[in-house]
């Protein structure tokens, strides 16, 4: 998020405090290696699976005065849905004109609610981050494996992810994540980005998806401070079951069947 101001965003820093469960031992430092390397995997399958259900998303963004009065909005509702073609595609439902004042959404905004807010750290991303223990913690009293979480380099045009996850040390997935997006696709502009939390539920009793972000940031522009509050919901995930075939790669095609041979 922006202001009509140019100047390029300064790096972000991310402090993380270790934690450790009373009573829980703490794993060694191959079990570490192996507990990450296993939840990679499982959100690899979590992401292929993710492919297949439709839901609806509704994103707001809303400006806050200094009493917390909403002063400007921002609000999009898009069903994620399969094409007749059995492509997955976004259907907007309703998309207000937009009331924000100060703050100006730029295409790394677009590309986190996107990506990075619902963040899923599969076994392909591993290589890109430094992946941290930090403890064992309960969350919503599901034991979990705290883990900090930061880029190795920003390549140009990516957004990476920056915070902390808490993976459920039973099902191996991501149940809870929090930080903000780092990197810039843009060469210029007075950029910042807020601090979120996104939470996941299981969903058909296997995969945990992503059901509520949130956020509640000062931005601290050039121009001045600027209050704020983000929610998106993921609601209504359905899998998706049609007569059409989903393939990956070239598609296969049948054998030509000889013809019958006639009947004497």
């Amino acid at each position: 998020m922006r202001v009509p101001v140019l100047r390029i965003l300064g790096p972000v820093l991310f402090a993380a405090v270790p934690l450790l469960a009373a009573g829980v031992q703490e794993p060694s430092a191959s079990q570490i290696d192996d507990i990450i390397q296993k939840f990679a995997a499982k959100e690899s399958d979590f992401s292929k699976a993710r492919e297949n259900y439709t839901y609806r998303q509704t994103a707001r963004i809303q400006e806050l005065d200094d009493s917390g009065n909403i002063t400007g909005r921002w609000e999009t509702v898009s069903d994620i849905v399969f094409a007749g073609d059995g492509k997955r595609t976004e259907k907007v439902v309703r998309s207000p004109v937009p009331t924000l004042h100060n703050i100006l959404l730029t295409p790394e905004d677009m590309q986190d609610m996107q990506s990075v807010q619902p963040f899923v750290l599969t076994s392909s991303e591993l290589p890109k981050y430094k992946i941290r223990y930090l403890g064992h913690q309960n969350v919503d009293e599901i034991g979990c494996y705290l883990f900090a979480v930061r880029p190795k380099k920003l390549d140009a045009g990516q957004r990476y992810f920056a915070g902390e996850v808490w993976v459920d040390d039973r099902d191996l997935q991501i149940v809870k994540s929090y930080g903000r997006g780092l990197g810039t696709t843009s060469k210029k502009g007075d950029n910042q980005f807020p601090k979120f939390e996104t939470y996941r539920e299981q969903i058909d009793g296997k995969y945990w998806f992503p059901t509520y972000t949130v956020a509640n940031s000062t931005l601290h522009f050039q121009t001045g401070d600027q209050r704020m509050r983000q929610t998106i919901r993921y609601e209504d995930y359905k899998q998706f079951k049609s007569d059409v075939k989903i393939t990956f790669g070239d598609e296969v095609k049948d054998e030509p069947k000889a013809a019958p041979k006639p009947v004497k």
